[in-house]
């Protein structure tokens, strides 16, 4: 059989296996195993490529790990908390929504998973939304919007991966993505949270959460603004730190200033906790993404696209849409794609810098499909079902092809 049409068949029998909720880890991996027997390459050659994509990923995999540290000070200490009730407080209800997409943008740019951000500002979100009568979509769209387009921007794995695969710095893919993320809040906020209909709006007088023991403003922003710094130093002064180490020291920082040095095994413990799922699933979407690139899926891709012009610059977001959709997921998407397809966008022409940034921006159009956590996690902590969760979907595709529509724009407004 073609190599291409097996890996693609692997991949599909990954999709089933996911839906039909088998463990995704294990779906990857048995898709792989499938795809490579079917292109005839033999038991021994397929467990090879399956190795060789989880070898390309490893570096990436330490460094989420590390950035655990940073996401378990935010989460655990109340500095999330802190930022996400600042803003919304300065701002008002007049602008409710804009203040939930901003909190969400800003939590998950400083490396918080964008499920968790959601998660946090929720109870927030349910508050006022009582109070001012507001719709539950409507209040769930603002924040996941602010969330993708905080994604693109972040020390998130999403974005590392990216980085990693195209050997490009960390720093300067997060910075690609800046306009886009602007942008794309602004077009969330003021364009498609409107279009939701003002139906299913919460009633009722909710019960005020308690804002003790939160630290400062200043105390909850000193973490992160130590890991930007330290991540900036390379286009500043030339001098290169590692995220493995930016990650980390930002937030032990974040730990002692905000006054938790004593509950930091706690902070660690939390944050390697939400990290290590992720580096597990990335094993997985190693072992496919193997046997993806040794296929002729590329150059199928690459035919397909080769009578068009810009087709070189389209394959970055495509690839990204396209696994997102399969894995339900933005970092697995990521590192799919990234995987894959990094040689065949860099032949193209398109920078190592500007391949991974609008894989990123492409992997936020179809990652929140119902066969990944996001889905679930999001919905409930609205206190939505999966039919009314559903109805999101439609908005939520049209906030990520906004965001992936920008990165081009910007790519080719920018090279």
């Amino acid at each position: 059989m073609d190599s291409a049409l097996a890996a693609l068949i692997g991949l599909v029998l990954s999709i089933v296996l996911i839906i039909i909720k088998l463990s995704p880890v294990y779906s990857l991996i048995l898709g792989a195993v499938t795809g490579g027997l079917l292109a005839g390459w033999g038991l021994e050659t397929t467990v090879a490529e399956m190795i060789n994509g989880v070898k390309e990923i490893t570096p990436a995999i330490v460094r989420i790990i590390a950035a655990g540290v940073l996401t378990g000070m935010l989460v655990k200490t109340g500095a999330a908390s802190t930022i996400a009730r600042s803003i919304i407080k300065a701002m008002g209800q007049r602008f409710i929504y804009f203040a939930l997409a901003l909190s969400a943008l800003l939590l998950t740019a400083m490396g918080v998973f964008i499920d968790v951000a959601v998660i946090t500002i929720a109870p927030i979100a349910i508050i006022m939304g009582s109070r001012l009568k507001l719709s539950k979509m409507k209040l769930l769209l603002a924040m996941v919007g602010g969330g993708k387009c905080g994604n693109i921007i972040s020390p998130n794995p999403n974005t590392i991966i990216a980085a990693e695969n195209f050997n490009a710095p960390l720093p300067d893919v997060m910075m690609a993505n800046i306009l886009p993320a602007i942008v794309g809040l602004l077009v969330t906020v003021f364009v498609i949270v409107p279009l939701i209909p003002k139906k299913d709006l919460i009633e009722g007088e909710v019960e005020n959460d308690t804002e003790e023991n939160l630290p400062s403003l200043w105390k909850s922003l000193l973490g992160p603004i130590v890991t930007i710094l330290l991540l900036a130093l390379r286009p500043i002064a030339d001098i290169v730190v590692d995220p493995m180490i930016a990650l980390p020291v930002g937030g032990i920082v974040g730990i002692i200033m905000t006054g938790h040095w004593r509950n930091i095994s706690d902070c660690l413990t939390y944050g390697l906790g939400k990290m290590a799922p992720i580096a597990i699933l990335l094993v997985g979407t190693g072992t496919i993404a193997g046997i993806i690139k040794a296929s002729a899926i590329k150059d199928v891709l690459v035919n397909l696209l080769s009578g068009w012009s810009e087709g070189g610059t389209f394959m970055a977001p495509i690839s990204g849409a396209l696994m997102s959709a399969a894995t339900a997921s933005t970092t697995a998407g990521a590192t799919i794609a990234s995987a894959s397809f990094a040689d065949v966008i860099l032949a193209a022409g398109v920078s190592a810098v500007w391949g991974a940034a609008m894989i990123n921006s492409g992997a936020t159009i179809l990652d929140h499909l119902p066969h990944g956590s996001f889905f679930h996690a999001t919905g409930g902590s609205m206190g939505m079902g999966v039919k009314e969760r559903l109805k999101l979907i439609p908005y939520e595709t049209a906030v990520g092809l906004v965001i992936a529509l920008l990165g081009v724009f910007a790519f080719m407004i920018l090279k």
